[in-house]
């Protein structure tokens, strides 16, 4: 990619099953940043029931030429939850 463009990622989620995609870890974060994460529910009428899985959607950026990794683990986040039950890895070039 080149400097200042953007990406998305869009992952299934479902948090009503206590897991949850954690932050997103950049190797090089003079190469890349993340301009924003959400969490987007299905959009029905009426509302879907509890356990109906959504997206988490990140927006990065590219800041300068270089080479980054972004990691993304889908975890339960507490104590004695499971951890790292799905990681998610990109390696990104910027040219």
């Amino acid at each position: 990619m080149s400097v200042g463009d953007s990406f998305t990622v869009t992952l299934c989620s479902n948090p009503t099953t206590g897991f949850q995609w954690e932050e997103a870890v950049i190797s090089d974060e003079s190469v890349l940043e993340l301009a924003s994460h959400q969490f987007v529910g299905p959009e029905s009428q009426p509302p879907p029931p509890p356990g109906t899985p959504g997206q988490d959607v990140w927006v990065f950026k590219s800041l300068k030429p270089g080479a980054s990794a972004i990691s993304i683990d889908y975890s339960r986040p507490w104590e004695g939850g499971e951890k790292g039950e799905w990681t998610f890895v990109l390696n990104v070039v910027v040219d």
